[in-house]
Order: C-alpha cells, then structure tokens, then sequence
C-alpha cells in the first residue's frame, strides 16, 4: 500500500480541525499512488483528500496551488486547495507539505473507449488553452529531457542488449531533436494524465487529479503522454478508433502546428522513456517494499512500437 507516511487518528484530527469542516468521521489511506501519500477524509461537511507530499522541494508547492486554482477559476474539473479560517493553502504534517482537497467525484476506468479518448482530449485542450502565453505559470520539470539523458545513460548498463539497444536509439534521438522539441508551443502540462489520474461517471469525465508533475512545458509532449496511456491495446499498439478520437477532441479547440505534426512520431517515444525510466528507478527504489510499482516492461514494449510510427499527426494547421 502506497502510503510512506503513516497517520494516527488524534494527529490527523489536530491537523483537520483549522479548517472548520467539522469532526473527523473516517479517514482511509490510498494504495494508488506511486510518489505521494494520499488518505481519503470524510469529515462531517464533506469529503475530502489530504496529501502529504513526498518527493520535491517545498518550495515548488505554491506553483501546484497557483496553478490548481487558476484551473478551477476556468471551471475545470480539477481539485484545489482549501484554505483554513486564517486563509492558509499549505501546510506541513509530519514534516511534510500537505494539503486538504475537496474529492471529486466518480472513479477511475481500466478500459478507455473513444468516447473516453475524447472527453480527456477535450479537457487537456482546455488546460493548455487557460495556460498559455502570459498566463502559463513556468515550472521547469524535474523530469525532463537533460534527465532522461542523464538517468538512461546511466541505465544502460543495467539492461541487457535489447532493451539497451532500444534505449540507446531513442536517447540518441532525444539529443539530436532536442532544441526542436524545447522549441514546441508551450503551456502548463499535466505531464502525468494517465486513465488512474482522471475520473468518470460513466462516460462522463467528472474531474482530473494529482498535478504533482505538471510544469511548463510543450504542450505536444503532454498529449503524446496521455495518448501514449488512454489509446494503447494490450500489447501496446495505438489503437487507430480511441486515437482519432482524442486527437480529434483536442484539436478542434486547439489544432496542432506543422512543427508539433512533423516532432509527433519523436514525441511519442520521449514520453515512453520518461515513463520507462521513472519505473525502472521506482523498480529498485522500492524493491521489497510494500509500494504500488508500475511494471517498466509496459513502457518498454510501448517504446518498441512507437519506434514503427513515421507518419506525421493529423489534425494539423
């Protein structure tokens, strides 16, 4: 179960009582996450998710209450901040930050079909567009190209000919088309909008949560992340009808430059080494530890087959 940072009942109710929400009637840890403890709260006038977070500097955390309220100023279905009665958005709970959230409705879905594919397709655009131009918040990832060359290079070693091979090729394709790709439009990004960060009802997508990657940065990335995710089969092929659909949603509120068509095969397999790298160091992190891993192999295979994609994006200007 994925919670680092284990909570008693008399020091949670402490910590809850600024906010005035009531008494403490139940709280449950989160075994979904993989960096941050999360607890579900129910408290007397609602429900609500409390965050302690466990990876980053303290000081990037009003960038993720900056950018969560601008989102819920643009009527997104995202979680925010509350503020205590003395108008405090973060806090610190057993020496970490924390924050209380209201919790959205509806649950996550395991099967993604095209009507899925472009509900998430129609709310990332909106998310690029309320954080573009002067309105983007900059954050420079942490996760980012310099890293990825640094920790695949790093990897290299621990992998044997195939996958290293792979490896090598795409960091090889990530030097040589870096300054184009830093050179894409920009915006605020999710940077992690897989199917277990966003909520349904049904078909209905009902909310977005756990922002505790997103950053300024091209917005093309971002989508090659999520599609990579919600429009993959089982044996980690882009499924043709899902595809079409999110990439359709999202272009009819913003369409894609003739760069961003051009850079879509590279971007594609940058967002499978982000991801394949991040698991690979989760995978000896936490070796023998009772935390939620994400299997590597996925994103390996994925990468595999991203490397058979040429064709240009569509739905370009």
């Amino acid at each position: 179960m994925s919670v680092f940072t284990p909570l008693a009942r008399p020091e949670l109710e402490t910590f809850l009582a600024p906010y005035g929400l009531g008494c403490l009637l139940d709280f449950q840890g989160i075994a979904a996450g993989s960096e941050n403890t999360n607890f579900f709260i129910s408290l007397e006038q609602g429900e609500f998710v409390l965050t302690l977070v466990e990876r980053g500097p303290v000081q990037e955390m009003p960038f993720f209450i900056d950018l969560l309220d601008v989102l819920h100023e643009a009527d997104l279905p995202v979680p925010y901040a509350l503020r205590t009665t003395d108008g405090v958005a973060l806090r610190e709970l057993k020496g970490k930050p924390a924050l209380l959230q209201p919790r959205l409705s509806g649950k996550h879905i395991k099967i993604a079909n095209a009507q899925h594919c472009a509900q998430v397709g129609e709310l990332q655009a909106h998310l690029h567009l309320a954080t573009q131009g002067e309105r983007m918040i900059k954050r420079k990832t942490d996760r980012g190209l310099d890293w990825m060359l640094e920790e695949g290079t790093e990897f290299l070693s621990h992998l044997s000919d195939e996958p290293r091979a792979l490896l090598q090729q795409a960091l090889d394709e990530i030097t040589e088309r870096k300054d184009k790709i830093l050179a894409l439009p920009r915006a605020n990004i999710h940077a992690d909008l897989f199917r277990d960060n966003a909520m349904f009802e049904g078909t209905h997508l009902t909310g977005l949560i756990d922002f505790y990657n997103a950053c300024s940065g091209p917005m093309l990335y971002d989508v090659a992340i999520a599609l990579n995710d919600w429009c993959s089969d089982e044996d980690g092929l882009i499924d043709g009808p899902r595809a079409r659909a999110f990439l359709g949603a999202y272009a009819a509120l913003r369409p894609f430059t003739a760069a961003e068509a051009e850079l879509w095969p590279t971007m594609l397999r940058v967002a499978c080494v982000r991801f394949w790298l991040s698991r690979l160091i989760a995978a000896e992190q936490f070796a023998g530890q009772d935390v939620l891993i994400h299997d590597p192999r996925e994103f390996e295979q994925r990468l595999a087959q991203r490397q058979q994609v040429s064709t240009p994006l569509p739905f370009a200007l």
